[in-house]
């Protein structure tokens, strides 16, 4: 995987762009920290969403459900705010109410 800087990537961008187009991925970096990466967008499809699955399974980064979920799980309501509040309101109360 091919590595450039954000001031590379402005200046020769048209020639990363034909890089990805031929199958690499850039890493764009800041500092010598890795920001953003440069792909295809003609990858991404089930396929690759499945093959990314399969990678995260094998690491240990997730496990795949082996039965559906609990009917009753799918049918709950979700509760419902006490105030209308923010996002981060809402997830402070959910910590002190311990769900």
């Amino acid at each position: 995987m091919k590595r450039a800087t954000i001031t590379q990537a402005k200046n020769q961008l048209s020639a990363l762009i034909d890089r990805v187009r031929h199958g690499e991925t850039i890493t764009i970096t800041d500092r010598g920290r890795p920001v953003a990466r440069l792909v295809s967008a003609l990858t991404g499809g089930p396929a690759d969403s499945e093959g990314r699955l399969a990678r995260l399974e094998r690491r240990g980064g997730l496990r795949r459900a082996t039965a559906p979920p609990p009917k009753a799980l799918i049918l709950r309501k979700l509760p419902k705010l006490k105030k209308p509040s923010g996002v981060l309101d809402a997830l402070l109360e959910e910590r002190r109410e311990g769900r």
